[in-house]
C-alpha cells in the first residue's frame, strides 16, 4: 500500500464529514484570497495571464485539480502584442472533493494548486515540482 492508497477516493468525502457546498462565487473568493496571500516575487512577473475557475476538467473527472494552458516563459520566442492570455484553470469540484469537507484543507489545496500551476507558467516542469515538494 502506498501513501496515495490511503487517501479517500476523490468522488466522496469521508463519512465523518459532510462535503463542502460552496457555490462558484464563494469558491472564487477563496481563490482570490489565496492568490493575494502568495509572495509578491511569485506573482509580480505574471503577465498576460488570467485565472479561471471551472467546475470540472473537460473529461468530467475529479482527478485534475488545476491546469496551466499556455506557453511557459522559458519556451517563448517572439512573444509580443496580440497573443491571447495564458490561463491557469482551477477545477472547483475536484478541489472540493479532495478537501473532504474541511475548509482549511480546501484553502491549502487551492494554495498548492496555484503554486504548482504558476510554476508551470515560469517553465518549471512536474519532475522539478515533485523534487521541490510541490508535485
Amino acid at each position: 500500500m502506498t501513501d496515495d492508497d490511503a487517501r479517500p477516493p476523490l468522488d466522496r468525502p469521508p463519512l465523518d464529514r459532510p462535503p463542502l457546498d460552496l457555490d462558484a462565487e464563494t469558491f472564487e473568493a477563496l481563490v482570490v484570497g489565496e492568490l493575494d496571500d502568495l509572495p509578491d516575487d511569485m506573482v509580480d512577473g505574471l503577465e498576460n495571464l488570467v485565472f479561471v475557475v471551472e467546475d470540472r476538467p473537460e473529461d468530467g473527472s475529479l482527478d485534475l485539480l488545476g491546469e496551466y494552458q499556455g506557453v511557459a516563459l522559458t519556451d517563448r520566442g517572439q512573444y509580443g502584442f496580440g497573443e491571447l492570455p495564458d490561463r491557469i484553470v482551477l477545477f472547483r469540484e475536484p478541489l472540493l472533493a479532495i478537501a473532504a469537507g474541511d475548509l482549511e484543507e480546501l484553502k491549502e489545496q487551492i494554495h498548492i494548486t496555484l503554486v504548482h500551476e504558476i510554476a508551470h507558467f515560469y517553465g518549471i516542469d512536474d519532475d522539478e515540482l515533485h523534487r521541490l515538494g510541490w508535485g
